[in-house]
């Protein structure tokens, strides 16, 4: 169920028995041999097949978000934490003013992290709605899986190379490029950043099978699922 597929009056006809809805976030940034826009495809699809499966509609995917360290790689787009705060909350109040109380915000990129804390005080201003951010790929059951194929992984490796995240005609390294000093990251300009990953892959291999993607995939969907349909008090 996708808001781009609904009109107003279906909207309004849903919100008489319902009052969830799901709002996919990504962004736009290097990701090696990837897709520029993996976070959003992921958090956009994610989202599209556990609403699906919870009866719930779904806002477009906001396309971009703090993608700071990334712009050395061409291609990447990032806003200012404000920009990004500020548009998150007049997203928020818009789906509000619409009618929906519990939002579901499914994010596909760790550096939207600053609006997690937003939300809080949101909800302090709209008592009368709740507010979820569901980090999915990190997320207790989702994570757990990943590590269970392959511990060695990170940003732009095998963990984010799903069938609809690959480019026609590109061909990806046969290797398992070490990771690299994550605590350092926060330390380096995007220039340096750059320099030192060459590809973009934090470390890892570059690519598993289908099999253990769809695994991972599945787990990911359910875990998701279920936190649209849990509790909400």
């Amino acid at each position: 169920m996708l808001i781009s597929q609904m009109n107003w009056m279906q909207v309004e006809q849903y919100l008489e028995n319902d009052d969830r809805c799901i709002l996919p976030t990504g962004s736009t940034e290097q990701h090696a041999y990837l897709s520029l826009t993996v976070d959003t495809i992921l958090s956009a699809r994610l989202a599209e097949e556990a609403a699906e499966l919870a009866g719930a509609p779904v806002y477009p995917v906001l396309p971009y978000g703090l993608a700071q360290q990334w712009t050395a790689f061409p291609g990447t787009v990032t806003l200012r934490v404000e920009t990004y705060l500020a548009l998150i909350r007049d997203v928020l109040d818009s789906i509000r003013r619409a009618g929906f109380r519990r939002i579901l915000l499914v994010n596909g990129h760790g550096g939207n992290a600053p609006a997690q804390g937003m939300l809080r005080e949101w909800m302090m201003d709209n008592p009368d709605s709740k507010v979820r951010w569901h980090n999915w790929y990190n997320a207790p059951r989702t994570w757990a899986k990943v590590l269970e194929i392959d511990p060695v992984c990170s940003h732009a490796s095998w963990m984010e190379n799903y069938p609809w995240t690959r480019l026609e005609g590109v061909t990806l390294p046969d290797a398992r490029k070490p990771m690299m000093d994550l605590d350092k990251l926060p330390l380096l300009t995007p220039q340096q950043t750059r320099q030192q990953l060459v590809d973009g892959n934090m470390g890892g291999y570059y690519q598993r099978s289908d099999a253990e993607m769809l695994a991972i995939w599945q787990v990911a969907v359910a875990e998701t699922r279920a936190l649209l349909e849990g509790d909400w008090s």
